[in-house]
């Protein structure tokens, strides 16, 4: 097949344009060629390809004055303005009395910055030289039109000032020429031949037999074509449903709670000692407000705390403060949520689960956030047992695609025994996802709740880079599109 054989139609009246003018902005090429400058500039460029055309692109930088510019231009900068009525050393209180305040903050560093003036114990003492600057020649040689640096003889460093004082605005402007090459002009001599072409084959010029004797337009097949991407929901989003789901089907209630949450449900009601190191200011974000306790419980809390209360225990020893319990923090944990859920139904059965965001004073890195999602969830029932405990939990993780699990002895305030479960990943080895124990005697006995309560909090975002391949806890945060289109929905 011939170069010529192998050009549409459109590419064809591009050349034989071209042939003409040599070159043309877009503009002029559509009205030479007869067509619409889109559908003139996609055959240039696909001339380009084939060698036969060539697509210049030039970028030139104008500006244009702002709405307080061009006020400036007429009546002069705030600097001018004041130095203008400044004879002789003012106060700067008289200055704002004279002026406005707005304006005399900004004409004072420039003011000083010129060397116009200087300020001496709050007063304004004029130097005497205030002559015009580049930057006020700038301003005066603009008009209603916008103009490059060369029109207005400026620096960039002047420009750059008005810039930053938001006085004049930057445009960008692309102009494209497109030319023809002499391989393209010789193709275009030889005589190029219009013809129409049929670009899609469809039931009507297969039923009328229309198509017999017309030219197709040949098919690229060494063309690339322009990646698609559907529409998909968010990688992180898509496992927490998947979460969610998991724990719906196996039965469980969800619950929701606020972000803010008293010290009270965050911490004592789940027997945190009240000098706890995860209680001080580098592990908990503190509010300045605080909140009513509820009447039925502190009393019973304050009890288990300093000596027991009724059980055979020793509690923590101390006074608990009451005070203390009720300044608010940013929840540090979704336990607040469960164990506050707990305490509103203490009959059993209760299976309940929490997939929410908490807050601690993190150094961000690639494994740490301030905030971060947690999947909490509680299990409260006659008989149950830590066995119970185990089997949920790796049920829940071979729903979600881990074959090897496995539970390390842990330590937790408020659960005894405790564990922490692993999971196995391939070039990772075993890794720690979580905390999970049957809640202490200490933590129900004082809301009521006589049956034991299996409890467990996982981190979700932990999770969701194992199974998402990331390296980087942060990613999962980044609004970056490339990412978003281009990463798995899951690793299975």
């Amino acid at each position: 097949m011939s170069i010529q054989d192998n050009l549409t139609i459109n590419e064809k009246k591009v050349l034989l344009a071209l042939e003409e003018l040599g070159s043309a902005a877009p503009e002029r090429l559509e009205e030479k060629s007869g067509m619409q400058v889109d559908a003139a500039m996609q055959a240039a460029f696909m001339l380009e390809e084939k060698g036969l055309v060539t697509v210049s692109e030039k970028v030139l930088e104008r500006y244009s004055l702002t709405k307080e510019g061009k006020e400036y231009t007429k009546s002069g900068l705030p600097e001018r303005q004041i130095i203008d009525t400044l004879k002789a050393p003012t106060s700067v209180e008289k200055l704002r009395n004279s002026f406005s305040p707005q304006m005399v903050g900004i004409a004072t560093g420039w003011l000083v910055k010129k060397g116009w003036a200087k300020i001496e114990n709050g007063v304004m003492v004029p130097s005497g030289k205030a002559h015009a600057g580049k930057d006020e020649e700038v301003l005066a040689a603009f008009t209603d039109k916008a103009k490059s640096l060369e029109d207005l003889a400026a620096d960039e460093g002047t420009v750059k000032d008005l810039l930053k004082r938001k006085l004049v605005i930057k445009h960008e402007e692309k102009f494209r020429t497109v030319s023809i090459t002499d391989a393209g002009n010789a193709l275009a001599v030889q005589g190029l031949v219009l013809e129409e072409e049929i670009t899609q084959l469809t039931s009507d010029l297969l039923k009328s037999g229309s198509w017999k004797g017309k030219k197709f337009r040949p098919y690229r097949l060494d063309i690339t074509p322009k990646s698609l991407y559907g529409a998909k929901i968010h990688p992180y989003r898509r496992l927490i449903e998947q979460m969610r789901q998991i724990f719906l089907e196996m039965g469980f209630t969800e619950i929701k709670g606020g972000i803010i949450q008293s010290s009270f449900w965050n911490f004592d009601a789940l027997f945190q000692p009240q000098d706890h190191p995860a209680r001080d200011m580098q592990d908990t974000f503190h509010l300045g407000s605080t909140c009513q306790l509820p009447t039925e419980y502190p009393e019973k809390i304050a009890a288990m705390h300093e000596h027991g209360g009724d059980i055979d225990s020793c509690g923590w020893g101390g006074i608990w403060d009451r005070e203390l319990a009720g300044r608010n923090v940013l929840r540090t944990h979704t336990t607040a949520v469960t164990v506050k859920y707990l305490a509103d139904n203490p009959e059993p059965p209760v299976k309940a689960f929490c997939i929410d965001r908490a807050y601690r004073r993190e150094t961000i890195d690639p494994t740490h956030t301030p905030e971060f999602e947690q999947l909490e969830g509680v299990v409260m029932d006659k008989d149950m047992s830590f066995a119970d405990l185990l089997g949920l939990l790796a049920e829940f993780y071979h729903r979600m695609g881990f074959e090897e699990i496995r539970f390390r002895p842990g330590y937790f305030p408020y659960t005894e025994p405790s564990v922490e479960p692993e999971v196995y990943v391939d070039g990772l080895g075993w890794v720690e996802l979580g905390g999970a124990g049957v809640f202490r005697k200490e933590v129900t006995e004082p809301l009521g709740i006589k049956e034991p309560v299996l409890a467990w909090g996982l981190g979700v975002s932990r999770l969701a880079m194992l199974k998402l391949g990331l390296k980087d806890l942060r990613l999962l945060y980044q609004s970056d599109i490339d990412w978003l289109r281009k990463s798995e929905v899951c690793r299975i």
